[in-house]
């Protein structure tokens, strides 16, 4: 049976409860319903909870270059799982488009008909050779998993999270050391020192390494999808979570005998159905001075940005006679909405979209 986070009336989390004793709690106005940005649905307790004893819950994150795994666990249960698609390739291409741009813009602005000498060339302002840079597509995917975490945080007793990390000398198909060099670093290993040192702000943090991953989640029986990892399922990436996660509450230890060596897995966990959730950013555009191909005249048409003429926001949460779903973009009579997946539902006439709440940049489905 799943479980329905709680919080006090000053917004403490406290231990989940179920369904029925929260359903009862709102009914008879003991707590008030509430949804968090992460897409859970928990309460809040209007007057004093009965007691605030918790036991371990523990988040495991599987961290990744175009998706990442999430999951919350405690001896129990399984209290949510989440499959983040990362803006990865979209910054990345963002930046060099921003790139291409700029270089355009600088040679259309350099003489050529003048000696190099004297060309307005202008000179570097600071040195951009800084030490322990995070790249820009790097840092977004962190920073999303960083918010998925800091909101489970709020709504969950959570007494540590579990972190897969990845070794830079280390093989991980033959497990023997490997020289470091700039070949062997991937995506996912550059932000994982800046990673750690912000979720240690919250709660211990503990790394896990991948092998324990695997051998954990073939302990528990679980299945994981390794044929198609874009896959919007738990199976792909939540699974892990869920697997790092566990490995707080159970341990492989090897033993020694008079007469056997071996290992036993000591403990235990229980994983049950919950939550899953695919939490994406919204992929609309960024409010663009410049496009690529100045036009004649030198008026230049509006692109992209968050706004819209009728007082609603793209990635906004609108109630629309196609159905719930988000801004995406307007006309100059309509408004569009899309769904979860970001395909649009249709163009709907201003007069008949009704928000439901504001953006908080993030869309759940």
């Amino acid at each position: 049976m799943q479980r329905v986070p709680v919080v006090d009336n000053l917004h403490q989390a406290l231990m989940p409860t179920t369904p029925a004793r929260a359903r009862k709690w709102v009914e008879s106005g003991k707590a008030v319903k509430r949804w968090s940005d992460c897409g859970q649905f928990y309460v809040q307790l209007t007057g004093e909870p009965s007691g605030r004893n918790t036991q371990d819950i523990v988040i495991g994150i599987d961290p990744g270059k175009l998706y990442s795994g999430i999951g919350v666990q405690s001896a129990k249960f399984t209290l949510y799982t989440a499959h983040l698609i990362l803006p990865f390739q979209i910054v990345r291409d963002r930046m060099d488009a921003r790139r291409l741009m700029r270089r355009g813009r600088r040679g259309r602005r350099i003489n050529r008909k003048v000696i190099f000498s004297k060309r307005a060339h202008r000179q570097k302002r600071f040195s951009n050779r800084r030490q322990g840079k995070l790249a820009p597509s790097i840092r977004a995917n962190r920073q999303l998993e960083l918010r998925i975490v800091s909101e489970l945080c709020k709504i969950y007793p959570v007494s540590e999270i579990r972190y897969e990390y990845v070794r830079a000398d280390v093989d991980l198909t033959s497990g023997r050391k490997k020289a470091r060099s700039g070949k062997g670093f991937s995506a996912v290993m550059v932000g994982q020192k800046w990673m750690l040192k912000q979720l240690e702000q919250l709660v211990p943090v503990v790394k896990v390494e991948g092998y324990q991953t695997a051998s954990t989640r073939k302990h528990l029986g679980l299945a994981k999808n390794k044929t198609d990892k874009s896959k919007l399922e738990f199976n792909t990436h939540a699974v892990d979570g869920v697997a790092i996660a566990a490995t707080a509450f159970v341990e492989y230890r090897q033993y020694h005998t008079i007469k056997v060596d071996g290992g036993n897995w000591f403990s235990s966990v229980a994983i049950t159905p919950a939550v899953f959730r695919v939490i994406r950013r919204p992929p609309y555009s960024r409010r663009q001075l410049h496009l690529m191909v100045p036009v004649r005249g030198g008026v230049r048409r509006k692109y992209g940005g968050s706004t819209t003429r009728y007082g609603v926001r793209k990635s906004d949460l609108v109630n629309s006679p196609k159905g719930i779903g988000y801004v995406s973009g307007d006309t100059e009579k309509q408004v569009s909405v899309s769904n979860a997946n970001w395909k649009r539902l249709g163009q709907i006439a201003s007069c008949k979209v009704r928000l439901i709440r504001r953006s908080n940049g993030l869309i759940v489905a």
